[in-house]
């Protein structure tokens, strides 16, 4: 088939079964927004701004286990892909950007609206492209779909310049892909499985830390079987949230710095520590050398890079994380067919542990409480197909906490880079990838004023969302900070609470605007917003002076975590 290098771009995204991508059109890639005029399967979700585009296309993707796709123009289209696409890397989300590029003869001679894209995300990207040849273009998006979502999920970037686009040639989209320098492994070593079934076997204290590459690789039903077979603990990192079921028996909450003090007691003091999809990042461990010191690991993971980088693995298991799994869960059954006994004991401890160290707030004393905020959207929102978005801050923590997860890639969040502003474009991206669900955006106010404009996307492209503001009038968690180690000097983190008017301002952009200020108001008001099948923001005014805790301080060990108390929140007010 003959076409211009914009058709062949649609084409080639129609061959990999893509359904929607997000993108702003520009004058660089202006050649394929008119072949998309000419016709295309493909939805085009119109963002308002380029981070916006690329937050959806992560949300979609988290929201539905394929790859997302951004597109946007050269130049500062491009660059205001950047913050996606590190957001994408921290958090090994499969994601295709696709950038337009000044003319070929242009390149390098600082052109209007040129930038070297695939230069500035070389150290965030598994691999870029600036396409040469028109006739390559086909090829290229094959081996930057497989790269995006085969081994350990990330983003690529294809960079298309103009003349390409607008090239005419034979257009055959190719069955397989060459890459000869790109083999994640496939299989896993069975001797590896062996042995890591005889140590969990044996431990007495094991403990399954399960980190957000059990749900990259589709292995949560696989993790279910194997943590039931053995009667094993699972606690589950802010990225593995939803990877298991949140009110089974055997989930034990959520480690490090905002976890829960009994799941922080369980790793720090377990056995055998089996590592996930997970890779020991700061903020699950706190002090690094003090970390679960007695603990012999094993590390499950699809990237033998992620094997030994922080902390030294006693038995590794390289290999997808689902087949893993499977041949882990049979060693583990024939074992416990010989009379080896699961850990009772340990599993009776840490269920005294949850019961010793609840997760505790304050009395609202006039103030609508936040943790309120989030119980209440729990317990409006449990057993139906709900998908939590957030943005990052206090908020976020007190979603991990309050809001329970029962199914994989019902909890979507920014984990290693993050990124305020993440919530509301990822939750259009995942309305947009799961339209029977409803799509909740727990964000911050600050984080809200930073992709506000993509409420109008979600009313103008039919994929309303609710938002349920958690609105202190302050950058939370700086504040936080400042409170408890720079001697309450805070220091610009004031936004206060009702300028901008937050209610009116969705209604500004096509959505309904509630406002929420006492815990009277609350429930009607969420149950309203819940049933709208609008795109709601409720506004909910709560106390400013409310810390998120537990808390380990920076750079100190999991085992020192700071608990709520009335004296800290006496001091923070």
């Amino acid at each position: 088939m003959r076409m211009t290098g914009g058709d062949a771009i649609l084409r080639s995204l129609e061959a990999e079964g893509v359904e929607v991508i997000f993108g702003i059109p520009g004058g660089a890639i202006m050649p394929t927004y008119d072949a998309m005029a000419r016709g295309t399967t493909v939805r085009h979700v119109l963002a308002r701004h380029e981070q916006g585009a690329g937050h959806m296309a992560q949300g979609y993707a988290r929201a539905s286990g394929r790859v997302g796709v951004a597109i946007a123009t050269s130049g500062p289209g491009a660059t205001n892909l950047v913050t996606p696409i590190a957001d994408a890397w921290m958090d090994s989300t499969p994601l295709v950007c696709i950038t337009g590029q000044v003319r070929s003869p242009l390149i390098g001679t600082d052109a209007f609206q040129e930038c070297d894209i695939t230069g500035i995300t070389l150290p965030i990207v598994k691999h870029s492209w600036l396409v040469q040849d028109v006739k390559e273009l086909p090829a290229t998006l094959k081996a930057a779909f497989h790269v995006a979502r085969t081994g350990r999920c990330g983003p690529v970037l294809v960079d298309v310049p103009r003349d390409l686009q607008e090239a005419v040639f034979d257009f055959t989209y190719p069955e397989t892909v060459d890459l000869p320098g790109w083999k994640p492994p496939v299989t896993v070593h069975p001797l590896q499985i062996r042995e890591a079934a005889r140590v969990i076997a044996t431990a007495r204290k094991p403990v399954l830390y399960v980190g957000g590459g059990t749900l990259n690789g589709d292995a949560c039903d696989e993790l279910l079987k194997l943590a039931e077979a053995g009667s094993l603990p699972v606690i589950t990192t802010l990225m593995g949230k939803g990877a298991f079921p949140e009110t089974h028996e055997l989930h034990f909450g959520w480690p490090g710095m905002h976890g829960t003090k009994w799941a922080n007691l369980g790793m720090n003091t377990c056995d055998v520590l089996v590592a996930i999809g997970a890779r020991f990042d700061d903020r699950v461990t706190g002090k690094l050398s003090a970390f679960a010191p007695g603990a012999t690991v094993v590390h499950l993971d699809v990237d033998p890079a992620e094997i030994s980088k922080l902390r030294d693995a006693d038995i590794p298991v390289v290999g997808p994380l689902k087949d893993a799994l499977a041949a882990l869960t049979e060693e583990i059954v024939r074992r416990r067919a010989d009379g080896a006994l699961g850990p009772t004991q340990w599993l009776e401890q840490l269920a005294a542990w949850r019961e010793e160290f609840p997760l505790r707030y304050g009395a609202a004393e006039g103030w609508l409480k936040p943790q309120r905020v989030l119980e209440t959207l729990q317990r409006l929102t449990a057993g139906t197909d709900v998908i939590v978005t957030t943005g990052v801050g206090q908020h976020q923590m007190w979603a991990m906490q309050y809001v329970l997860s029962e199914r994989p890639r019902s909890f979507i969040t920014s984990g290693g880079l993050g990124t305020m502003g993440y919530g509301i474009p990822a939750a259009v991206g995942a309305k947009a990838a799961r339209p029977e669900a409803t799509v909740v955006c727990v964000d911050g106010d600050g984080c809200f004023q930073m992709t506000a404009q993509e409420l109008t996307t979600a009313v103008l492209e039919d994929l309303p969302i609710v938002v349920v503001l958690v609105n202190n009038g302050y950058l939370g968690m700086v504040t936080q900070w400042q409170d408890m180690f720079y001697d309450g000097r805070r220091s610009h983190v004031h936004l206060t609470t009702d300028v901008p008017n937050y209610a009116k301002l969705a209604e500004a952009y096509g959505g309904v605007g509630l406002v929420v200020q006492s815990e009277a108001e609350l429930e009607p008001a969420l149950a309203e917003a819940l049933a709208s099948g609008r795109t709601v923001v409720v506004d909910c005014r709560v106390d400013p002076a409310e810390q998120c805790f537990p808390m380990i301080p920076a750079g100190a060990a999991a085992l020192d975590m700071v608990e709520y108390s009335e004296t800290v929140e006496a001091k923070a007010s």
